[in-house]
């Protein structure tokens, strides 16, 4: 649709009374985006140097006194001048972004100077908003909603003078739920007052900022439950593992009063309820069956209620971006109920897997359902519905098969393997934070590892090794190839956080036996011919069995 054609639209919406009088199309920003990210590339090259350098010229001056804030309120309203104005250069308008973090930075570093408690986080998050709603950018209002959500958040959990050390599960859920009835009842605003021709920019400024301030609800109740499986050990040590543990660091898995399960599973009734209001459809016992066992599991995931409140919401309203956020969030919510310490981990995977078969089942029913509806519709379409069961089943048996072709695989190392026992060096022992496991490190591969690391080709490395008269193995070298000498053989490497280990760098047992592997000295070991390896078990300083 060409301009001509919107302008007339727009007149023959004003004129039918659909649009108020004076409705104008609205200015189309037609810039290629390529040439916008460059530019906005320059323009903050350009002035992260020149901040940093006014920061160290005025420094004596930020430290104390009023300084600061006529800095930084000076910075500010130029920033959103230039971001407001009209007809002014690219690379200008993209330089006034990092003016106003610079003085939104600038300011909050001043209100925590001078103010304790919880002031400053409100401070910041009102000006936060007041910023949002001066400024004409969408995607501005998204990230300063989710400071102004964030420092509201904090400032709730700020009345606890320990909340950040003694990490009280109760004031930091308490606060995310509050906000989390400051974003609703905004909805309510932007539906039931702002819902006329008026009030349209209103609820367009509502719309963006409770879009940031919902990520940030669904970013505290992620750091709120704790790390997600496996996650933090696949990330490793590296930039992404650190930003990600960090985000996860504040935890909810020590409280365990019924409060905290209650009100999360009142939140997941409410979702509940909100589907079923909006979709009728939904009225069914599969979709019923689904609800009821994801109550159940907000009861034992506290956090996961008030993401399911979120979930629902979006869905039925038809945002779905910031649906997908909380469906993310919902999954990282329910990995993070294996690292409930309070519960075994037979009690858990045993909840997950009746979970799981009870979703199945509900599956099934609702994709007979589904084939019932289709043989009254048509008949000639069962032959579709018979396939995708067919689909279903294949899917399942390949998964079956691939999961017990793994099993064999490793079983038939086990019996046909070499024995052979690696001595261990000292490493720390126990990771509470993981359950009960061993961490593992092996005399005389340090140096190959990292050599294996530095020089390394395509595929796994080998290390060359050779049996003692006990069946010790002594590592000699990495493999480059050349034929092996009498009695060496063959040791393949394995990929772990950004290094290389021999099979496994941890040895996982049950849960209150951690002092029977307290005087393990040796990995067991069965290896093939050509290099493949399995860890089988501990043994003694005399390689006795544990």
């Amino acid at each position: 649709m060409n301009d001509q054609q919107m302008d007339a639209l727009i007149a023959d919406a004003t004129h039918a009374g659909l649009l108020p009088d004076g409705t104008a199309r609205p200015v189309q920003d037609v810039r290629p985006w390529p040439l916008v990210l460059m530019t906005a590339f320059g323009a903050w090259l350009a002035a992260i140097p020149l901040m940093l350098a006014l920061g160290f010229g005025l420094e004596s001056m930020m430290r104390q006194g009023p300084a600061a804030y006529i800095v930084a309120i000076i910075v500010l309203v130029g920033a959103v001048s230039v971001i407001r104005a009209r007809d002014i250069p690219l690379f200008v308008e993209q330089l006034a972004v990092p003016c106003l973090l610079v003085g939104g930075g600038l300011l909050g570093y001043a209100l925590f100077r001078d103010l304790s408690g919880p002031s400053p986080y409100f401070l910041l998050s009102a000006l936060s908003l007041l910023v949002a709603a001066a400024l004409p950018r969408d995607w501005l209002r998204v990230l300063l909603g989710v400071l102004a959500c964030g420092a509201l958040a904090l400032g709730i959990g700020a009345f606890d003078h320990d909340w950040l050390y003694g990490r009280d599960p109760l004031v930091l859920f308490s606060a995310w739920i509050l906000v989390l009835v400051i974003w609703l009842g905004a909805h309510w605003l932007q539906t039931n007052v702002f819902n006329d021709g008026r009030g349209a920019r209103v609820a367009a400024l509502i719309e963006s900022i409770s879009t940031g301030w919902v990520l940030a609800i669904l970013l505290g109740l992620i750091s709120w439950s704790g790390m997600t499986f496996m996650l933090g050990a696949s990330l490793g040590d590296g930039m992404a593992g650190v930003a990600t543990h960090e985000l996860s660091r504040h935890d909810g898995t020590g409280w365990y009063s019924l409060t905290l399960p209650g009100l999360s599973v009142l939140l997941a009734l409410a979702a509940a309820g909100w589907m079923l209001r909006c979709w009728p459809a939904l009225r069914q016992l599969p979709a019923i069956g689904v609800a009821l066992v994801l109550i159940v599991l907000a009861w034992c995931m506290p956090a996961l209620g008030p993401v399911l409140l979120i979930l629902a919401f979006c869905l039925a309203s038809g945002r779905t971006r910031v649906a997908t956020a909380a469906a993310v969030a919902a999954a990282w919510v329910i990995g993070s109920f294996y690292y409930q310490l309070a519960w075994t981990l037979a009690s858990k995977a045993t909840l997950l897997a009746v979970a799981g078969a009870v979703l199945c089942a509900l599956a099934w029913l609702a994709t007979r359902g589904m084939l019932h509806l289709v043989e009254r519709q048509a008949a000639g379409k069962l032959r579709h519905g018979r396939v995708s069961q067919c689909g279903l089943l294949a899917g399942l048996l390949l998964v079956l098969l691939v999961a017990n072709g793994g099993i064999w695989q490793k079983q038939q190392l086990i019996v046909k393997g070499e024995p052979v026992f690696v001595e261990l060096a000292p490493v720390d022992p126990r990771s509470l934070m993981q359950g009960d496991f061993m961490r593992l490190n092996f005399l005389q591969l340090g140096m190959l590892s990292v050599e294996a690391s530095v020089h390394g080709a395509g595929g796994r490395p080998h290390v060359v090794a050779m049996r003692d008269a006990r069946g010790v193995a002594q590592i000699h070298r990495l493999y480059d190839g050349k034929p092996l000498l009498p009695g060496e053989f063959l040791l393949e490497l394995t990929p772990k956080n950004g290094s290389w280990v021999l099979v496994s760098d941890a040895w996982f047992f049950k849960e209150g036996e951690a002092a029977r592997w307290e005087k393990a000295r040796f990995g067991e070991f069965r290896v093939m011919p050509d290099g493949r390896a399995l860890l089988v078990g501990m043994r003694g300083p005399q390689l006795e069995v544990l």
